[in-house]
């Protein structure tokens, strides 16, 4: 029985070494891309663009709150993913707004630069998807991050798709659809995170109950 707990001690640390590892690449990936994207972005005049680096940006600090509660209780865990539901849904407000704005001001985005780096984060994303895919199922906290990891993916083909509609009618309208659709798909996920995170947080409040 002892070896056995031993081994299970052994398996769980080796799990949160993978995790860790994991997170940072993934970090440091999505704080890169933020850089280049938000410059792309300004420099574009792209709605679509500036809402991914954003979205890089909050990966970002996503990442790090997942890096934060790897050693630390379920309960954690559980808020951690609550404050990363919150930032999703922050930042799902932030790109509506931002359409929203650009609606009143006639900007034609730059197409070309839109789909050179549009294809570059797809790229980035792809790695960060297949890096979190394998531990997208070992709990909660692991499963809301692979959760944005694929948001992103959504996101990056939303940019090309602008990038190539906006060359095809020389219009700046594609370029604010995406950003809805980005945004609207950001606001379903935090949400669905949110509801996750709160039904883990009662659940052990229950169980101390019943005792």
């Amino acid at each position: 029985m002892a070896n056995c707990c031993e081994d299970k001690s052994c398996e769980i640390s080796a799990m949160r070494g993978k995790h860790e590892r994991v997170l940072w690449i993934v970090l440091a990936i999505n704080a890169v891309m933020f850089v280049v994207e938000g410059w792309a972005g300004l420099n574009a005049h792209s709605t679509s663009l500036l809402a991914d680096a954003l979205d890089m940006l909050g990966d970002a600090l996503v990442y790090g709150f997942s890096l934060f509660v790897l050693e630390r209780s379920e309960r954690w865990k559980a808020s951690a993913a609550l404050v990363k539901g919150c930032f999703m849904l922050m930042f799902g407000l932030g790109v509506l707004g931002e359409a929203i704005y650009k609606i009143f001001n006639l900007v034609m985005p730059t197409v070309e630069t839109m789909g050179l780096i549009g294809g570059l984060a797809l790229l980035a994303n792809l790695t960060c998807f297949f890096l979190l895919y394998r531990h997208r199922e070992d709990n909660l906290n692991m499963s809301s991050t692979w959760l944005c990891s694929r948001n992103d993916l959504i996101a990056n083909v939303g940019v090309l798709m602008a990038a190539a509609a906006s060359y095809a009618l020389t219009s700046r309208w594609p370029d604010l659809i995406v950003g809805v659709i980005i945004a609207s798909v950001f606001i379903r996920s935090a949400l669905h995170v949110l509801h996750q995170s709160i039904q883990a947080m009662h659940t052990p409040l229950a169980k101390d109950h019943s005792l």
